[in-house]
């Protein structure tokens, strides 16, 4: 068998085999297959697709391509959870949702990943802490998790090779979108960390991948039924992205926003919705909560008790990071050279947020990728974004842009000015959790 072969078939449409898949994706993480030719294959897949039995074949011969995590004699008091994201900006979530489900009796061993297209990642974010190490052995991987109850890490070499070779040719070859990438992307990652259960938050709007609600119900009913076929109990919930999610835009400074959320220090509201909804999700998918009234008490207790920001903490420390980070984080996150707020021309309530315009400016601030192997500026972006609904005048800011020197400030300055409309009346507000999708 060829890989170029594999490539020639899907190009043409036809439908893979199981043993065509398993090749290829066993030839992607033993090297034997090139960057051009998971490139090729990655792009045949975007335009010609797959059907349910070729994505499940996909997704299981990316999460065999490692180890895959067994729990089963680690002496665990509580499930294995764990939740992923579409993508979004400003979403720092992950960060605040690990600790909180540790808090409530769980473990969340989550494979993070980096930033793809306009959309920040995880794992850059956690890497703005300095000494914090985000490719750990698989023992130290397990070892974290069980002390602290979460751990927040890259793919290491041993979990899910195939699709660490994929993730960044996506990123720089316009196949973000497509269903079955995605899905075999993010279920492969989550299969090789042993879960038992999956809370899929899968964003739809101009500053989603999906943007359209169909489009992101379709991927849910693809993922959650390819989740439950290989043996865990998931959920998708289809969420907002039509504007920022958070206060903050940037790897740095969302780290901050996700500590001062722990600490009861600023909970922007939709961000906390977002958290609180995904959290009881999970806790319900593994009857850590038997009704959502009880999981969210469970998660206020775990946050005001200071357990939840404990929890992160032990994480922080055990993976190499400051042991007084929590208490003191602006001694250790990067800072920009230029932090000022931009301004608008405009007066009114805004009304509408070009929020992907608002994530591609991350890439013009440096605090996002133009290729793979670009070196990020962590400490760049965007504090005390403003909300749909506020009032914009001449004492508003559009936000507050934290760049590396005048000309980045310049561009961002600019896109802002471009990213926001205003009206006259105040619109009405959107939910943020538009739906629940289960098998």
């Amino acid at each position: 068998m060829l890989a170029q072969e594999v490539i020639r078939h899907k190009r043409d449409g036809q439908k893979l085999t199981k043993e065509e898949i398993e090749f290829f994706i066993k030839g992607a993480a033993d090297w034997s297959v090139s960057e051009c030719q998971i490139a090729a294959f990655t792009m045949a897949v975007y335009l010609r697709g797959m059907d349910l039995e070729e994505i499940t074949a996909l997704t299981r011969a990316m999460t065999l391509s490692g180890e895959v995590m067994n729990w089963a004699d680690k002496n665990l008091n509580g499930p294995v959870l764990d939740k992923h994201s579409s993508g979004g900006v400003g979403d720092s979530v992950s960060l605040v949702l690990a600790p909180l489900l540790a808090a409530c009796g769980g473990y969340v061993p989550m494979i993070a990943g980096r930033g793809l297209g306009h959309t920040g990642g995880t794992l850059d974010k956690i890497e703005s802490i300095p000494g914090y190490t985000t490719i750990p052995s698989l023992e130290q991987f397990y070892k974290v998790t069980q002390e602290a109850g979460c751990a927040i890490i890259g793919q290491t070499g041993d979990l899910a090779p195939a699709d660490k070779r994929f993730y960044p040719i996506r990123d720089v070859t316009a196949t973000v979108e497509s269903v079955p990438l995605i899905t075999a992307s993010i279920l492969s990652k989550k299969l090789s960390a042993g879960l038992d259960a999956l809370v899929i938050d899968l964003k739809c709007g101009n500053g989603a991948f999906m943007t359209g609600r169909d489009e992101a119900r379709n991927l849910a009913k693809i993922m959650t039924t390819v989740a439950v076929n290989t043996g865990i109990s998931a959920r998708a919930l289809l969420t907002n992205m039509d504007q920022v999610l958070g206060d903050c835009v940037g790897n740095a400074l969302e780290v901050g926003e996700a500590l001062a959320y722990l600490k009861n220090q600023r909970r922007n509201p939709r961000f906390n919705e977002l958290t609180m909804t995904l959290c009881s999700e999970a806790l319900m998918l593994k009857k850590l909560a038997s009704s959502e009234q009880e999981a969210r008490e469970k998660l206020r207790q775990a946050l005001d008790s200071g357990k939840a920001v404990e929890c992160f903490a032990k994480m922080v420390a055990a993976l190499g990071g400051p042991s007084d980070f929590v208490e003191k984080p602006w001694d250790y996150l990067p800072k920009a050279a230029i932090v000022r707020p931009v301004y608008s021309d405009q007066t009114g309530y805004v009304s509408a947020m070009d929020t992907r315009r608002i994530g591609r400016t991350m890439i013009l601030l440096g605090g996002q990728r133009k290729n793979f192997d670009q070196r990020l500026n962590l400490s760049v972006g965007f504090t005390d974004f403003i909300q749909i609904g506020d009032k914009l005048d001449a004492e508003k800011p559009i936000a507050v842009v934290h760049a590396a020197n005048e000309e980045t400030f310049a561009e961002a300055e600019k896109q802002l000015q471009l990213s926001v409309r205003t009206s006259d009346e105040k619109p009405v507000e959107t939910p943020i959790v538009y739906e629940t999708v289960t098998v």
